[in-house]
């Protein structure tokens, strides 16, 4: 059997309580508005650089904001 994997964030909450925009983030870690939306959607599966950035811009460990979820597939 195989394992499907999906990646999953908290990112949106953190980041709005700390009251930082998507277009602020995006200009720390380096990346598009778009980008940052997508990530918060659950659309898009940040590379382990870009997690790591988003992690030391809110001082948390990269588990704290994305989560990987498997699931048996029959």
């Amino acid at each position: 059997m195989a394992k499907e994997s999906k990646i999953i964030t908290n990112l949106k909450s953190v980041r709005e309580s700390t009251g930082m925009t998507q277009q602020e983030l995006a200009d720390l870690i380096g990346m598009r508005r778009e980008t940052i939306l997508h990530l918060e959607n659950n659309r898009y599966n940040p590379s382990l650089e870009m997690a790591l950035k988003i992690a030391q811009v809110f001082n948390l460990k990269v588990e704290d904001l994305f989560e990987l979820i498997q699931k048996e597939e029959a």
